[in-house]
């Protein structure tokens, strides 16, 4: 089973910009969706954003769409999720996943990776 490796989290202040990145360990099916979740301490895993490995198809959450980019490098078998304007709001561990269809349930079957904190604090 594919493994999924994120990096980039980290420490911003509010206002600012950070980009997370997510590799699956092989080349995954051209018909793989990828995308990102977050879980907010005490809140339930939301769903961020998804996309292909075309890039022909993406989706936000609406409360995040014109602040955070998702992208697909597929030479370097790399999706990214460009967040600016970070909110104190946006604070989580941010999860990276891969799927078979363009679902944003969180219950649905995944691989999951191990997830990147993203701390947003002045």
């Amino acid at each position: 089973q594919v493994q999924l490796a994120e990096s980039g989290g980290g420490l911003v202040q509010p206002g600012g910009s950070l980009r997370l990145a997510c590799a699956p360990s092989r080349r995954t099916l051209s018909t793989t969706v990828m995308a990102w979740f977050r879980q907010a301490p005490g809140k339930e895993r939301e769903f961020v954003a998804y996309i292909n490995w075309t890039g022909r198809n993406v989706a936000y959450a609406h409360s995040l769409e014109g602040r955070f980019t998702i992208y697909a490098d597929s030479a370097k078998n790399t999706v990214y999720l460009q967040m600016n304007t970070l909110k104190a709001e946006g604070a989580a561990v941010y999860y990276c996943a891969a799927t078979e269809d363009y679902s944003r349930d969180v219950n649905r079957d995944r691989t999951w990776g191990q997830g990147t904190q993203v701390t947003v604090s002045s």
